[in-house]
């Protein structure tokens, strides 16, 4: 089904004939997105003023799932059937649309299948303006509409949110995201994007191993032990901790005044003393030298480094002789009122409280190249760049949070650009649409709130929120799953996410706190990883439930390879409540006994495995499940029924059958893998006098399997015979595959 334009007939609001909205004001209008059947809604008021909160009408009741701001810093999903139940700060609101229809069979009426569609609402920017959706408690669906500065005002809006619908969620996105992109060309689609080559490796975090405490000796000690246990890191991140900073509020051996570690200022843009001077075992004097020392002694190939974006958390220090070339003023962020009305937080209290050190807008691109440059010189490849909404608050005198924010992104960029060519950035706490509709070049950032290791509760959240936020996300950015803990009691849980997330892997052990056996499941020996082609996402059957908290659905994460598929199942029920739900006071998460949930999982849960199936797929499949090691092969209708405790997953490779000469075959891949069929670059199959062969290109070692329906004559590896196991009972052919992790060419002969 096309997308379908709407129209407005007696105040009611109807797309594709089925009415969304009824009791539409009339100072609410649509206009139509040129070259698409996609429109926008606009609306006008006789007031000028910086903030507007307009009616669009009461919506219909639909199922409807919304990405929301739970913090000033991130984004969590929401599901349910009334507009009251759509928070402040919504930004991305996606219905499903159910029509009954009747078939005709002769002189007779019969009632057929629902049919099902989607209607995605993106509220946007339109010049100095930011929209969000919410809802009211008289079902009223309503648009937000604020510039962050009381000086820049308005009456009229007409390009504020985005409405576009479809029968397929994932591409009806994909392409409201593009045709935005051309309409408004603040922002780039990722599939336009330079991606960093740091995302297919594994990497290494030093924030949950030493916090603030990092230092050169206790990096040396962790890579040494990665080493030594197998999985060496490619990646690092010299997380918070590096910086020189002076913290005004608090003076040493007086009582913790709370917040005011948020306030402290950066004074240099050169390393701190902990990595400058001679240190033990260290032949090090700065950061250039044990950046180099690193990457030789270790093998890394990528060495980032932490920053906020305006410098550190409280901004730069106007008293600093280095840094008033910048000219920078103590401002005193002003939060909105969707950003209150939600959840508070500390970090951004602390800074309306204590002030911010803002950059000239003027100079921010000297303050970049210079902390830029001089980190390239020091070794250093790229930057992970913190704290970035916070620029929304600072918006009163510049213009406001959507001139300010572009123009502070216009800046980073291009000193990535300059510095870093290989567009080496990770964004971090940017989930704000400020920064989403003014990224041009960044191709990476963080998909949620971070990993806590201390807080058991924030387990299941993190994994059902990055699976979800990836959706609006990840057709913008790589979405970033953050980083693990290799031995955390959930370690299984995270690291089997992090494997089919299309996006890196990386931790944040402590030295010496390392589960190898873990690591190996989604890391090579070389280092590199298995990436899946795509942003994980849930499941179409997943999108409308709630995983968290409605005690009866797990979560299936899906993901695409060059020639199969990918699903995680994740029981997320039992183990966390969502923040903002109304009635999680109620539930004892924490404390509740393991919830055990079943549910079924199908080869149509992988949306366009026809696509990479080709056009001689048989329709059946091969499934692989990683845990269990068992194989089964299914229609594409079929089912297999899934039982999982709470905090338990299983992941599935989902390999179209197909038919060469006589004989069905499916490649899965390297089994002991978590993305299995990650490995497999290509297949081809040529015709022998007395069979066929069948030629893999793959990379990596350990065991490869495929579903096979005969017992092949022989098997090679790069030309050379090698032996095989084969079981008549399921058809799982196994081979070893020895040695380092080079590509090499499987021959399955028969």
């Amino acid at each position: 089904m096309a997308a379908a334009s709407a129209c407005i007939q007696d105040g009611s609001l109807l797309v594709n004939g089925k009415t969304l909205l009824t009791g539409v004001p009339f100072n609410v209008k649509v206009s139509p997105v040129e070259s698409s059947a996609a429109f926008f809604f606009g609306a006008t008021s006789s007031i000028p003023s910086s903030r507007h909160v307009f009616s669009l009408g009461v919506l219909q009741e639909f199922q409807f799932l919304c990405l929301f701001r739970h913090k000033i810093w991130w984004m969590i999903p929401r599901v349910g059937k009334l507009a009251c139940e759509i928070p402040m700060e919504t930004q991305m609101l996606l219905l499903e649309v159910k029509e009954k229809s009747a078939l005709c069979d002769g002189d007779s009426l019969h009632l057929s299948t629902e049919k099902t569609f989607y209607v995605l609402l993106l509220p946007v920017l339109e010049g100095s303006f930011r929209a969000t959706l919410q809802g009211a408690r008289s079902n009223e669906l309503q648009i937000c509409v604020e510039s962050g500065d009381a000086n820049v005002q308005t009456t009229n809006v007409s390009e504020v949110v985005f409405m576009n619908s479809g029968d397929n969620p994932f591409k009806l996105i994909k392409d409201s995201i593009k045709i935005l992109e051309n309409h408004m060309g603040t922002f780039k689609h990722i599939d336009n994007k330079k991606v960093p080559g740091h995302l297919d490796w594994f990497g290494w975090c030093t924030w949950d191993a030493f916090y603030k405490d990092v230092n050169p000796q206790g990096i040396k000690e962790g890579l040494e032990r990665f080493m030594e246990g197998g999985c060496p890191p490619r990646f690092l991140i010299i997380d918070d901790g590096w910086q020189e900073t002076y913290n005004n509020f608090q003076k040493e051996g007086e009582p913790f005044v709370e917040g005011s570690q948020f306030a402290s200022r950066l004074t240099d843009i050169k390393e701190n003393g902990k990595f400058r001077g001679l240190k033990q075992d260290i032949p090090c004097y700065d950061l250039q030298e044990f950046t180099n020392f690193i990457k030789e002694s270790y093998g890394l190939k990528f060495v980032y480094v932490w920053h906020a974006l305006l410098g550190y958390w409280g901004g730069l220090h106007p008293s600093s002789e280095t840094m008033r070339k910048y000219n920078p003023k103590i401002e005193y962020p002003i939060q909105s009122p969707g950003n209150t009305g939600n959840l508070r937080d500390i970090a951004m209290d602390s800074l309306e409280k204590f002030g911010v050190g803002v950059i000239d807008p003027q100079r921010i691109f000297d303050f970049y190249n210079d902390l830029h440059s001089y980190l390239a010189s020091s070794g250093v490849d790229g930057v992970k760049v913190d704290v970035q909404t916070l620029l929304e608050t600072l918006g009163f005198g510049h213009g406001g949070r959507v001139a300010l924010t572009g123009r502070y992104q216009e800046a980073l960029e291009e000193s990535i650009a300059r510095n870093f060519g290989a567009n080496n950035l990770i964004c971090c706490m940017n989930h704000n649409s400020d920064s989403f509709y003014s990224s041009k070049r960044s191709a990476v950032a963080r998909a949620s709130e971070d990993f806590m290791p201390r807080d058991p509760t924030c387990q299941t959240l993190h994994i059902a929120s990055v699976a979800f936020n990836s959706l609006l996300m990840g057709e913008i950015v790589v979405p970033d799953w953050d980083m693990f803990q290799s031995k955390h009691f959930t370690a299984k849980f995270h690291g089997a996410a992090r494997a089919l997330s299309g996006s890196t892997v990386y931790v944040s052990d402590e030295p010496d706190h390392h589960d190898f056996e873990l690591l190996k499941k989604p890391v090579l020996p070389d280092g590199s990883i298995l990436r899946a082609r795509c942003s994980g996402r849930p499941t179409r059957d997943c999108l409308f439930i709630d995983p968290i908290m409605d005690g009866k659905n797990f979560l299936k994460i899906w993901n695409l390879n060059k020639l199969s598929g990918v699903i995680g199942a994740f029981n997320c029920q039992g183990a966390g409540n969502w923040p903002l739900k109304e009635g999680s006071e109620n539930i004892l998460a924490s404390t509740s006994k393991p919830l055990t949930i079943t549910g079924h999982i199908s080869p149509l849960d992988i949306d366009y495995i026809g696509d990479i199936a080709g056009d001689d797929w048989t329709g059946d499949c091969a499934i692989y499940a990683f845990n269990s090691g068992s194989l089964s092969r299914l229609p594409k209708e079929g089912k297999i029924q899934v039982s999982l405790s709470t905090l338990e997953c299983e992941v599935f490779t989902i390999s179209p059958v197909k038919v060469y000469n006589r004989y069905h075959f499916a490649p899965i891949g390297l089994i002991d893998m978590y993305n299995s069929g990650g490995a497999i670059e290509g297949l081809l199959c040529s015709q022998l006098p007395s069979g066929c062969k069948i030629q893999i290109k793959t990379r990596g070692c350990g065991r490869f399997g495929a579903y096979s329906s005969s017992k092949p004559s022989y098997c090679t590896v790069n030309s050379e015979e090698t032996k095989f196991n084969y079981n008549t009972e399921d058809g799982l052919l196994i081979i070893q595959l020895e040695g380092d992790c080079d590509a090499r060419e499987i021959d399955v002969v028969y």
